[in-house]
């Protein structure tokens, strides 16, 4: 590749087909001069004439420098290659300073798998970084595939028919609309990419071994007597059968098709599989193997080069150092993993990153009756990762509850976007390990954060996630939400025969925040019967949201007749019920109803808690996720007052005077905040007592005369204030006295402004994270919210009602609203600010940070008293917003995945 196409690098994208299968998008060079002749050579007839007008059967030297030189600024050109080979370019050409016109031409043979719509989503984001506003295509009226990828595209097509030929006009802007249709697409594709794997006919284990206690052994055994419904191979260069099985000593071998590929080989070895997987056709490979990241920089060197090379070839990449996938559709019964027995089949999708854990997961989930519907553990998530999964159980039918076991959050701002999407119809249940150290387990490579742990909640809570604790409190919560109702309240109805745990459960329920009615204690002695009327009349009434059964047997009584009652009502009750049924855990046999989908515990069963606190944990949880999914989310206000063009040229000119980068001068604050609607109360910088006399004179008094240096900022024991100042005698008095106090240093800057209305004193702070991207923060300013930790945070893009949530979310929010008959604030101003310092870190990727402290916020709005900001140079376009690429590993072995 020659230099010029490698200063475009971030343009490169690995990228997916429509049916799911890996491409590369990449900018053209000179060196693709002979791959675009055998492109050209294998297009039709019929297709050069659609591109060009007229017959153009070859092309001539000239016509292929044309083609494949450009200057990657006015000239912009991309091809779509699979294993090296070209299957599709598109270019613009800027025909004048905003405005350039566009054509692409498409292998026949890979037309229809989406290639032309990538090629434009990645040329109109190359385009707006460029300067290009609106494109242009003159496409025939009988080329109709062509006219409908650009109608499909979202964007505002104008269409005129000149000289027998359709011209195509329209803004490339990033519309809802446009970004709504790209992430529609990259769904479908994700999901259609994961179904291959899960669906998979044929499998080929390569490391098939005939020893017992190998892993190779084993994966062919779980396969076989998991009644596999499809096709299973064994590949092993040195033996003539395995388990029965007939051994090929190559996946090309294999007479049949091969869908996915498991490898058990050594680590320096599974490269070499992958090239005899993709001369077959794999689609998938799942890569137990170890030795990887997990063992230091030479394996992340070669985790590195496993996934390049699986890209290139198109195939997609479970692991590696990974325990399998499960699929348990009663058509496939697929065993790929080292777990020995396959867990119920049920309605619940479960990904887990640890490989270590996924046994003992699994044997919980069997413990429990909580059936699934299929498993994946991606172990180091080279590839394939959680967002995948995500995309993939949105439109499964046969997945209603997701669970997430997560190791680490390669990508959190996809994260963020799938997950808020998926869980406004299936609940998304979470355990983050290392919330208190942030820590990252070996051979999970992600990109460094300086976010809190606040922040990753603030993530999850914002998207919907219900974020639990630990491994059983996942468990306890989605064996309610696989088997019981939504709740559509916080109100609790008790019923039990112990009156101690009724006592139990209701302290547990008020300290989680729900609302109890009382009570009904039904006495040691209760019958089936007594339980049977007490639950139906506690039911039937208005003000029951839920309901929380107890009972503790007496003695030699198996209560069975009082399961019989719980399991029917809970089949016919569209209110949810928990119980703490014999001290068990799980859905209990006596407490399961049939699944119609063949599992064991149905919907309708009840599930049962150990502990009694742990049932109202779990109805919590999902009470709180019941209410979220319930109400509105806000929208995303494109507000029409933004100049974002004019704040990104102050940016630029800025990094171009310091191209390290460099705090703002107080003009270019002001300057950078007018582009998005906020004010901030001038003050004027003074360096001796004539130029804050002169000041105070220029701003009509009623002044004040602050000592802006940081080290005053966290000192609230140093008065650094003179308020109230009304003429030139009051100000060199003030001067005096501050310039002259303990504690002020030489490099004290003092600032003159005017006197701000009385109110709450508020802070907003936005800065930019190598993992999470844009963050926002809002709290209370000064010393007791530093030392409570009592901010609330957010991931832009944000919703007016996310910004209203992080309002509420504070703890000392009451002084806000009126807190003891104080004047409640204008929320709505604070709301407003919020979501425009979102719009701005979203739009800016260089600022690196802005705070704005202190601003008070007052019952007719707020004043921003002082602001400071700093720009660095940026790497990120937020380009994953508006075009659609996988993650892309860094040279340091970072994913974003």
């Amino acid at each position: 590749m020659t230099s010029q196409a490698s200063s475009f690098e971030h343009w490169e994208a690995d990228v997916l087909l429509k049916d799911g299968r890996v491409a590369q998008l990449r900018p053209i060079h000179e060196d693709d001069a002979d791959r675009f002749i055998e492109f050209y050579a294998r297009v039709s007839d019929e297709s050069k004439y659609f591109r060009f007008f007229a017959p153009y059967p070859t092309l001539s030297d000239r016509d292929v420098k044309r083609f494949t030189t450009v200057d990657h600024d006015r000239r912009v050109a991309f091809v779509v290659t699979l294993h090296a080979t070209i299957i599709g370019v598109g270019r613009y050409d800027a025909v004048s300073d905003d405005e350039a016109e566009v054509a692409f031409l498409v292998e026949d043979a890979q037309q229809g798998r989406g290639v032309g719509q990538l090629l434009l989503e990645h040329l109109a984001q190359a385009g707006r970084e460029r300067g290009i506003r609106r494109f242009v295509a003159d496409v025939l009226p009988s080329n109709a595939r062509m006219q409908q990828v650009f109608r499909e595209m979202g964007y505002q097509i104008e269409g005129a028919i000149e000289d027998g030929v359709q011209r195509l006009t329209f803004q490339i802007e990033s519309t809802d609309v446009a970004i709504g249709v790209m992430q529609a697409r990259e769904q479908r594709a994700e999901a259609a990419s994961i179904e291959r794997i899960f669906k998979a006919r044929s499998i080929a284990v390569i490391g098939a071994s005939r020893r017992q206690d190998s892993i190779g052994q084993a994966m062919v055994r779980n396969l076989v007597l998991g009644d596999f419904g499809g096709s299973v191979y064994a590949v092993n260069s040195n033996a003539e059968a395995v388990s029965g099985l007939p051994a090929y000593k190559r996946v090309q071998d294999i007479p049949g098709e091969v869908d996915v590929a498991i490898v058990v080989v050594p680590a320096e070895s599974v490269n070499d599989v992958v090239l005899d997987c993709a001369a077959k056709g794999v689609h998938g490979l799942v890569v137990i193997s170890a030795g990887f990241a997990e063992e230091g920089p030479e394996g992340r060197q070669r985790q590195r080069a496993l996934l390049g090379l699986s890209r290139s070839y198109g195939l997609r990449l479970i692991g590696p150092n990974c325990l399998g996938i499960i699929n348990t559709a009663p058509d496939l019964q697929l065993n790929a993993s080292l777990s020995p027995s396959m867990p119920p089949q049920g309605r619940v999708g479960f990904f887990c990153q640890s490989g270590a854990l996924g046994t003992a997961i699994l044997e919980s989930v069997s413990r429990r009756g909580l059936g699934l519907s299929t498993f994946v553990s991606a172990g180091n998530r080279a590839d394939v990762s959680g967002n995948d999964l995500l995309q993939y159980w949105q439109e499964d039918d046969s997945t209603e509850v997701i669970l997430l076991y997560l190791e680490s959050i390669g990508n959190p701002r996809k994260f963020s976007r799938i997950a808020r999407r998926v869980s406004a119809t299936k609940p998304i249940v979470a355990v983050k390990s290392g919330r208190s150290t942030q820590g990252v387990p070996v051979g999970h490579t992600v990109a460094r954060t300086s976010a809190p742990q606040s922040a990753v909640d603030a993530m999850f809570r914002q998207a919907g996630v219900i974020q639990v604790d630990t491994l059983d409190e996942m468990f306890d919560v989605a064996q309610l939400l696989a088997h019981q109702p939504l709740p559509r309240g916080n109100r609790i109805a008790i019923v039990g025969n112990s009156d101690a745990v009724a006592l139990i459960v209701a302290d547990a329920a008020s300290a989680a925040g729900l609302q109890v009615t009382e009570p009904v204690s039904l006495g040691a002695n209760a019958n089936a019967d007594d339980f049977e009327e007490a639950i139906e009349a506690a039911i039937a009434r208005p003000d029951t949201d839920a309901l929380v059964a107890v009972y503790i047997p007496p003695l030699n009584t198996t209560g069975e007749d009082v399961a019989n009652v719980l399991a029917a009502i809970g089949e016919q009750s569209d209110k949810p019920i928990v119980s703490t049924f014999l001290g068990t855990e799980g859905v209990p046999v006596l407490l399961r109803v049939p699944d119609l989908l063949g599992g064991s515990a149905g919907r309708g069963s009840v599930p049962s808690y150990a502990a009694p606190e742990s049932a109202v944990r779990a109805l919590a949880r999902v009470v709180n996720y019941s209410e979220w999914a319930a109400r509105d989310h806000g929208e995303f206000h494109l507000a029409l007052d933004h100049r974002t063009g004019d704040a990104r040229a102050l940016v630029r000119d800025v990094l171009r005077q310091a191209p390290r980068g460099a705090i703002l001068s107080t003009e270019q604050v002001h300057a950078l905040l007018a582009c998005y609607g906020i004010d901030i109360w001038t003050w004027i910088n003074v360096h001796d007592r004539d130029e804050a006399i002169a000041a105070g004179e220029t701003l009509g008094w009623d002044v004040v005369l602050k000592a802006g240096s940081e080290h005053l900022r966290s000192r609230p024991d140093i008065a650094h204030i003179w308020r109230g100042i009304q003429n030139a005698q009051e100000m060199g008095d003030a001067w005096d006295q501050l310039t002259g106090w303990t504690g002020m240093r030489k490099d004290t800057k003092f600032f003159v402004q005017r006197v701000a209305p009385e109110g709450v004193a508020v802070s907003f702070s936005v800065s930019e994270d190598p993992l999470f991207g844009p963050l926002v923060s809002f709290g209370l300013a000064g010393a007791p919210s530093e030392l409570l930790d009592d901010r609330a945070y957010g991931i832009p893009p944000l919703t007016d009602l996310d910004a209203e949530a992080m309002i509420k979310n504070l703890r000392s929010a009451p002084l806000l609203y009126g807190y003891r008959g104080s004047e409640r604030v204008d929320v709505d101003a604070l709301q407003d600010i919020i979501v425009r310092l979102a719009a701005m870190k979203d739009d800016l990727p260089e600022i690196a940070e802005l705070d704005l402290e202190p601003v008070t916020v007052h019952a007719d709005g707020f004043t921003v008293l002082s602001a400071r900001a700093k720009v660095i140079p940026s790497a990120d376009r937020r380009g994953e917003w508006y075009v659609r690429r996988l993650s892309q590993p860094a040279a340091t072995g970072d994913t974003l995945a």
